[in-house]
């Protein structure tokens, strides 16, 4: 059996010289490779207690939902700005290159829930921080966050570091 790593396809120079780029599409287009990224990620949250899985467009919906199908939980969406039909919750944050926004519905986090963020990388921990703040200004306390992808290099764990992170596949370089 192969391990979660070879499913991972690394392209250099993209997108632009010197870059790595960590291209997940390789997992997904492998039925065995996306079951090993879902059922490891899966099996290093399985200690944790959670009420809700919570996860960003696309990927994070891609991994999220079949965590919380699993662990018969419910699933909710943080989109980008403008994607939602309901009131929503905002939050602004900074990317590497610019700004970006994000939402979920006003409705989606009740006070109190525990909530389980799954991704599919964390770089900087730009996005991540910015879904954190987001569940918790609804109420909601995150308990865990999981991804398949760390680049440890660009140092996002840093600013998550009072959460508990978990990363399938850790890689030292940027």
């Amino acid at each position: 059996m192969k391990r979660l790593e070879e499913y991972v396809r690394s392209i250099p120079d993209f997108p632009e010289k010197g870059i790595i780029f960590r291209d997940v599409t390789s997992v997904l287009q492998d039925a065995e490779g996306l079951k090993l990224a879902v059922d490891t990620m899966q099996e290093l949250v399985k200690d944790l207690d959670y009420d809700v899985v919570a996860g960003p467009e696309s990927r994070g919906f891609i991994f999220g939902t079949p965590i919380a199908y699993n662990n018969r939980k419910p699933f909710v969406l943080i989109r980008k700005k403008g994607k939602l039909p309901c009131e929503t919750v905002s939050i602004d944050y900074d990317l590497e290159y610019g700004k970006a926004t994000i939402e979920m519905h006003k409705d989606s986090i009740k006070p109190g829930q525990k909530v389980l963020i799954v991704d599919d990388l964390i770089a900087t921990g730009g996005t991540t921080e910015a879904m954190v703040k987001l569940v918790e200004s609804l109420g909601g306390k995150v308990v865990g966050i999981v991804v398949l992808i760390e680049l440890a290099g660009l140092k996002g764990r840093e600013k998550l570091k009072d959460y508990r992170l978990e990363s399938a596949i850790c890689y030292q370089g940027k």
